[in-house]
């Protein structure tokens, strides 16, 4: 019997690597699908809003990573235990996010002159303006970034984490001892230690 669950999404981690882990972590099976980049044209306008990733099940087609991520958090009991936690959780998922765009506004610019500019500010900056006020929050939880327990705000974190340090070209967490911490906590856990052991070899 095929998985219940489906999930679209390139040939890397990148987005796709929370929801991968949260569903690892809750022993959830899924069809982990690989779009060839070369199809995408043709894909694309069958996707809604022509982007990826989807998630698939039940008929229905989910889109937007990060309300993939919450649903799913709250299918395997990630999420916070009152409207307070969540908030938190929130509010640092979508203050990783907002570095992710940064980083990725720069990244991807193709007008070298263009990202030349923005490199400077962005490394000596913006990364260490985050980077400084997440290693505060995850030393003030006790290795977590949110309610002081493991949440879904851990799993998307380092699951992303491999996508940043790939466009920075550094590892983005060496001087920060808590989120390393965090790191190693996740990769450890149950289901996702097993996911990251099988899992297809890729960059980002």
């Amino acid at each position: 019997m095929a998985p219940a669950y489906k999930l679209k999404y390139f040939p890397s981690k990148a987005l796709g690597e929370p929801i991968r882990f949260l569903m690892s972590y809750g022993n959830i099976e899924f069809e982990d699908v690989r779009l060839i980049r070369e199809d995408w044209p043709q894909i694309k306008p069958t996707m809604p809003f022509g982007q990826a990733p989807v998630l698939e099940f039940k008929g229905i087609t989910a889109y937007q990573s990060i309300a993939i991520c919450r649903y799913l958090a709250k299918q395997v009991k990630l999420t916070g235990a009152n409207d307070l936690e969540d908030w938190e959780i929130d509010a640092i998922v979508d203050t990783v996010n907002d570095l992710r765009g940064k980083i990725a506004e720069y990244f991807y610019e193709t007008d070298e002159t263009v990202k030349e500019t923005r490199k400077k500010p962005v490394f000596e900056q913006t990364i260490p303006y985050y980077m400084e006020r997440i290693e505060a929050i995850a030393k003030k939880n006790n290795g977590h970034l949110a309610a002081g327990k493991l949440t879904w705000a851990d799993l998307h974190f380092v699951g992303i984490l491999d996508y940043l340090r790939f466009m920075v070209g550094k590892n983005l967490i060496e001087d920060y001892p808590s989120l390393q911490a965090m790191e190693k906590t996740v990769l450890n856990l149950p289901g996702i230690k097993e996911w990251v052991a099988k899992r297809p070899v890729t960059v980002a």
